[in-house]
């Protein structure tokens, strides 16, 4: 079969162009990879040349802009780039030893007690893998999974978007929370309608908000909030000093002292409430990565026979599993 590639166009040269867009000047791309800015600069004009169209608009002192076929030029270079990648990393590994890097994401407050187990056992099998993790809320992991920027990432079952793919590790519920003190840590389980009017310290960080307030809204309440919190433990530490304020939160840490101490004590809500999915998901429309069908393989294993037995079965493949299930 005869491929009829311009001479021009070369992998190097599609990363320098890749690196301008990003960059938005040619300075910042060229210092990004340690070359002149008339180097850089005379390769994206070779690879232009090539083409036979401009793909950047340059203006002085504004940086660059992407032309319409720019864009889409961009779009397919990274997507060579990548495959390029991929390729070198299988053709450089021996059976069954992966290489290469793997970008993962997890939600702020399931990173502690998720990813240390995970990233022990998948070093272990897997040390030639380069793995690089970003904590983030459930909208900053969302975008950098659509981005590109991540290849996977743990978080809720929430409000997200049919663009992503996913596979159900664990679903626990969510309960109430006190300080000792508190009338109602005294009672075995709580209600929705004890809690209401207490004052409730709101861990304000997206999907958690939403469901938080989701729960009395089911059941036509509307929760005294007295504190935001974006802070996870300030939450926990605030409930364990006052004994008038209680919170709502799904992780639960082994430790039950806030982190100046003081004891937290746990209440289930009754009637049992909706439970919330923990999940690995990835985009709706991307080809896993060896390397990622390994970390997931891994993640489903570690929390089979948690909260959502069927979460973890291993037979379910991540890569056929839909987004909304």
């Amino acid at each position: 079969m005869e491929l009829d590639v311009c001479s021009g166009l070369s992998f190097r040269r599609l990363a320098h162009f890749v690196a301008v867009a990003d960059a938005g000047t040619i300075t910042a791309a060229a210092h990004e990879l340690y070359m002149s800015p008339s180097a850089v600069s005379g390769s994206v004009s070779e690879l232009e040349r090539a083409l036979g169209t401009d793909l950047l608009i340059r203006r002085r002192g504004r940086g660059v802009s992407l032309t319409p076929t720019g864009t889409h030029v961009l779009a397919q270079a990274k997507l060579l780039l990548s495959q390029a990648a991929e390729l070198n990393h299988l053709v450089h590994a021996s059976a069954g030893d992966l290489a290469g890097p793997l970008a993962v994401g997890c939600f702020v407050t399931l990173a502690p007690t998720v990813l240390p187990a995970l990233l022990a056992e998948f070093e272990a099998r897997h040390p030639r893998v380069t793995i690089n993790f970003v904590e983030g809320s459930q909208d900053d992991l969302e975008r950098k999974l659509l981005a590109g920027e991540l290849d996977l990432a743990v978080m809720y079952d929430m409000d997200l978007t049919a663009q992503l793919e996913h596979v159900v590790l664990y679903a626990p519920t969510a309960y109430a929370l006190f300080g000792e003190g508190h009338p109602l840590a005294a009672q075995p389980a709580v209600t929705l309608e004890q809690l209401a009017p207490e004052p409730l310290v709101l861990f304000d960080t997206a999907p958690s908000t939403s469901y938080a307030m989701s729960l009395f809204e089911r059941r036509g309440l509307t929760p005294n909030v007295r504190y935001r919190t974006h802070g996870y433990e300030l939450t926990r530490s605030i409930v364990a000093r006052n004994i008038a304020y209680y919170a709502i939160l799904v992780q639960r840490p082994t430790n039950t002292l806030s982190y100046e101490g003081l004891p937290i004590v746990e209440r289930e809500v009754a009637p049992p409430l909706p439970p919330c999915p923990v999940i690995l998901a990835w985009p709706r429309n991307a080809s896993l990565s060896p390397r990622a069908r390994a970390f997931a393989e891994i993640a489903k294993y570690q929390h089979h026979g948690t909260d959502g037995r069927e979460a973890g079965d291993s037979r379910s493949s991540p890569t056929r599993h839909a987004a909304r299930t």
